[in-house]
Order: C-alpha cells, then sequence, then structure tokens
C-alpha cells in the first residue's frame, strides 16, 4: 500500500495540474509533456484506466470509499483542481501575454519543449533497431503535423463531441497538442476562446446573482458546445488511458522512442518566428467567422533577424524554457535522494 501523500506533495499536484492547464491551453505545447517531465505521467494514465466498469459499480452500489481508493481520485482530483483553477487565471495571463509578446512566449515553450527532449531522452538507453524506427515515425509524424492547414469552424454538436475526443490527446500524449490539433480542426477560438469565456462570464453574473443570460441565445448555444465538447473531452480521456496503459505496459520503449521523436518533430509548431497567415477575400481584407474572430490559414516560419535586440531577448527566454526544465530535473533527482 502506498504511504499518504504529505500536504507538501498535495499542493505540488495542485500546481502541477496548474501546469498542464496552461500547456494544453497553448497551440504547440502538450500537457502531457508536462506529465511526462513531473514523473507522474504513468500513474496519471494508470489512474484515468480506473475510470472502468468496475469504478461504476463500486459507485452505483454505494461504496465510496472503495471507489475513492480503486480510482486513485485524490490523485485525479488535485491535479483536476490545478487544471480548472488554470483555466480561470493562468490561461487569461497567458492570453494577454499571446497579444502583447508572442514571441517572447513561443520562446519560452519552445526552450521549454528543447528542454524536456533533454529531460526524456537522457535516461533512454534502449536504442536498438525497432526503438530507432519508432523514433523516426515519431519524428516524422510530428514534422507533418506540424506543417499540416488548418479547416474552417464547425459548430455541428457531433463533430463538436469528436473533437473532444481528439483534443484531449494533448493531455495523454506527450508531444501531440491537443490546442494545436483544435487550430487543424477549425475550432480552437470556439471551443478554448469563445466557450471557456463564455462559462467565466456565465459564472461571473451567476455570483452577482444576475441571471439574464438564460434569455441570452447566443450565449446558451456556446454553453451547449462546451458541454458537448466536455463529454467528448471524457469520453476520450478514459478510452485513450486504457489504450495507452496497455502501450506502456507492454511496449514501454518502443512507446518512449516514439514520444522523443514526436516531441522532435512538433518542435515546428511552437518555432518562436512565425507570422500568423489569415484567411482573405478577393481585395485582400482579413476574413471573420461567426465569432467575430479571424480566420487562420497556416503559419509562415522565419529566420531570426540577429541584427536586433528582440532576437535576443527571444534567445533569453528559450534559455530560460530550457532552465525551467533542468531545474525541475533537478527537484525531482533531490526529492528523491532525500526521500
Amino acid at each position: 500500500m502506498k504511504n499518504p501523500r504529505s500536504l507538501t506533495d498535495k499542493f505540488f499536484l495542485v500546481i502541477k495540474g496548474l501546469f498542464m492547464g496552461a500547456a494544453n491551453k497553448v497551440p504547440g505545447v502538450s500537457g502531457g509533456i508536462v506529465a511526462f517531465v513531473g514523473g507522474f505521467y504513468e500513474e496519471f494514465i494508470y489512474s484515468l484506466q480506473k475510470i472502468n466498469a468496475k469504478a461504476f459499480k463500486l459507485l452505483l452500489s454505494g461504496r465510496f470509499k472503495s471507489f475513492y481508493r480503486y480510482t486513485n481520485a485524490q490523485f485525479l482530483s488535485l491535479l483536476i483542481l490545478g487544471m480548472l483553477i488554470s483555466y480561470f487565471s493562468i490561461s487569461k495571463i497567458l492570453d494577454y501575454f499571446l497579444e502583447k509578446q508572442e514571441l517572447f512566449v513561443w520562446a519560452g515553450f519552445f526552450g521549454m519543449i528543447l528542454g524536456s527532449i533533454y529531460y526524456i531522452a537522457k535516461d533512454f538507453s534502449h536504442w536498438g533497431k525497432s526503438t530507432i524506427t519508432a523514433g523516426i515515425i515519431g519524428l516524422l509524424v510530428g514534422i507533418s503535423i506540424s506543417f499540416l492547414s488548418p479547416a474552417t469552424e464547425n459548430d455541428n454538436l457531433l463533430f463538436i463531441f469528436f473533437c473532444g475526443i481528439i483534443s484531449v490527446s494533448g493531455m495523454t500524449l506527450p508531444g501531440l497538442s491537443g490546442s494545436f490539433i483544435l487550430i487543424l480542426l477549425g475550432n480552437y477560438v470556439l471551443l478554448l476562446v469563445d466557450s471557456v469565456n463564455a462559462l467565466y462570464d456565465t459564472f461571473a453574473e451567476v455570483l452577482r446573482g444576475d441571471f439574464s443570460f438564460t434569455d441570452n441565445i447566443k450565449r446558451l448555444k456556446t454553453l451547449k458546445i462546451l458541454g458537448v465538447f466536455t463529454a467528448g473531452s471524457a469520453v476520450g480521456l478514459v478510452s485513450l488511458s486504457h489504450l495507452l496503459s496497455y502501450v506502456l505496459k507492454h511496449f514501454k520503449n518502443i512507446t518512449t522512442a516514439v514520444i522523443i521523436g514526436f516531441i522532435t518533430g512538433s518542435l515546428g509548431v511552437v518555432w518562436p518566428w512565425k507570422r500568423t497567415l489569415y484567411k482573405t477575400d478577393a481585395q485582400g481584407n482579413i476574413l471573420f467567422d461567426t465569432n467575430d474572430s479571424p480566420i487562420i490559414t497556416n503559419y509562415e516560419r522565419y529566420l531570426p533577424d540577429m541584427m536586433i535586440a528582440e532576437t535576443y531577448w527571444a534567445l533569453f527566454f528559450i534559455i530560460l524554457g530550457i532552465f525551467i526544465l533542468l531545474a525541475l530535473d533537478w527537484y525531482g533527482k533531490n526529492r528523491q535522494e532525500n526521500a
């Protein structure tokens, strides 16, 4: 039986959830990387796997303590608490900085992903014919996804449910950004900006005793879309975790090699020096979707200008991102030695 978690452990689980939530919100960054680097990826996957028929039987029969222990509910609930806090705090701050200092935000994440590649690869000593092949496949898939063109927005509820299943991959698969997948599917703004903001505004109004949103048809439609997306995410999270727990149990080295290759290939998504390309009409005017947001068609990547100070600030943030990952590695080792 595992030792009970200390108050410090519980606090840091919430913090890890905060970082996972923030990472999942940013296109190109994966919450799964946070779990992998944070050293709780396998526990996260195996805990999600426990949400199965046996868990529901325990719940329906009123055996709540057994359900709590069986599903590792304390671990999951603390992580989810951190993610929820993140969506209404850190993600709002990230939105602001992505708008005001986009280059430096991307540079920081680029550095963190570089650091995470080192973190995952440094102790991996199982390179052979099969793992090298797996790593190359992961690399090619990652690069391919980086250069796909986004689709147009689609608010069909069946498609929204599908988006939920697919987008949650960012939490379970290190290197695959759920937010970036939503951009490719055309629904990033609708599902991770407009819907989250609608929920935030609704909560704020309810706390003030204002229930006027019930007469706001557009708000109700957006909240319904968020509900369907959340349901799809829950289904995707549980089903993917069952698949991944099997793969990790039987093909751990090959899976790790694929993840290393995939994360390396996905670096193109978070390359800091890029311009956002928007859809335009024949006159060159930017076109907007139904939510009055400019429609993204792709990104144009370019090499940095080494003659301007901004480039050196971006390089500083890349180094800072790498340093954060190295600090996490040091913290993990130090904690194990003192355990």
